[in-house]
């Protein structure tokens, strides 16, 4: 297919998007009719072959030694009062673009946060898995090219429009930080419910070691799917308390507050997208020299296994050889011969 044939497809795709977008607007689901499985049919996007999120499998990391820890710029300095909103889907926070990501060729100035959890029925609740390991939940912190685009708005369907990074949610201690958003969540219990919550310091919701992570490039996670999105996986998790935990699992509903039945929000994620030959780069070398130490380890136990087997049948064959020298072979008699002597 030629590129000018690619690029006239692109195009087709990106407007059936728009189309559906706009005809159907947030009316989508993560189970039922409109759940994550049937997401292609009014999202061709979500059918794509640059997907998020993906299992991070060993083999397909590479390691880059030229990837910079992760800077950000603004992130301590929040002080005007932030907007928590209950969209349906999940649990979102305004974030003002002062906020912004400083370590990637643009500037990349944060929008928003949320979070995708599991239940208590189901502990996993991460998008993205580590070796099929799936955390309790994660985090997403989202970014737009502030150096080309105004907005998240025109951001969000560009190829380099996007920049998220991702932060995995283990089970541990109580995490003061995080309640300043899950203290709140009461406050926004059913969809479209807002509440005004005080400003603090989104620097320490990231995990300490901000110079470990993986990066890919992949789509949103939920419709429209646009495959714009620059993802940064933090290696190492932050943690929160399993009663912190609980409060995401059980708290929030997808429905109105008028609604007849009121249906809880929780395993509000997307499985895993076939990675489709991408690679993945990381910025430590530890794993990555370990799953090729393994490979390199189990190739060479396979040479020398077929050295000693050639070995082996080489000197097999040998002895047959020598012992055969000394063995006289005589005509066998007729059956004349043998008859006369009977």
């Amino acid at each position: 297919m030629t590129r000018r044939c690619l690029a006239i497809l692109l195009q087709c795709l990106h407007v059936i998007a728009l189309t559906s977008a706009a005809s159907d607007g947030s009316k989508w689901s993560y189970t039922g009719l409109e759940g994550k499985y049937d997401w292609p049919k009014k999202h061709p996007y979500c059918g794509g072959v640059s997907q998020s999120p993906i299992d991070i499998r060993n083999e397909l990391l590479q390691y880059d030694p030229t990837l910079r820890p992760v800077e950000v710029r603004g992130y301590s300095n929040c002080t005007e009062p932030l907007t928590l909103i209950n969209n349906g889907h999940s649990v979102k926070m305004s974030l003002p673009s002062t906020m912004y990501i400083s370590s990637l060729p643009h500037r990349y100035s944060a929008a928003q946060l949320h979070l995708h959890w599991g239940s208590t029925d189901h502990l996993g609740g991460s998008e993205h898995t580590i070796n099929g390991k799936q955390y309790p939940a994660e985090m997403h912190v989202v970014h737009f090219n502030s150096d080309k685009y105004s907005n998240l708005s025109t951001a969000v369907d560009k190829a380099d429009g996007l920049a998220v990074l991702g932060v995995f949610i283990d089970v541990g201690a109580f995490n003061p930080v995080f309640d300043h958003i899950l203290s709140h969540l009461g406050s926004v219990r059913y969809r479209d419910q807002v509440v005004q919550i005080p400003a603090f310091n989104i620097f320490n919701l990231l995990p300490e070691r901000l110079d470990e992570f993986y990066r890919y490039d992949g789509s949103l996670t939920t419709p429209p799917c646009y495959p714009s999105v620059l993802w940064t996986v933090f290696r190492n998790p932050v943690r929160i308390s399993q009663e912190q935990l609980l409060s995401l699992q059980t708290v929030l509903y997808s429905t109105y507050v008028n609604e007849p039945i009121s249906l809880k929000m929780n395993q509000n994620y997307r499985h895993p997208q076939e990675i489709n030959e991408r690679h993945v780069v990381v910025s430590f070398r530890d794993g990555v020299i370990l799953a090729i130490t393994l490979a390199a380890v189990l190739g060479a136990v396979l040479i020398v296994a077929l050295i000693v087997f050639m070995l082996i049948k080489k000197r097999s064959k040998k002895n047959n050889q020598e012992n055969n020298k000394g063995v006289i072979y005589k005509p066998a008699a007729s059956k004349e011969e043998d008859a006369s002597k009977v």
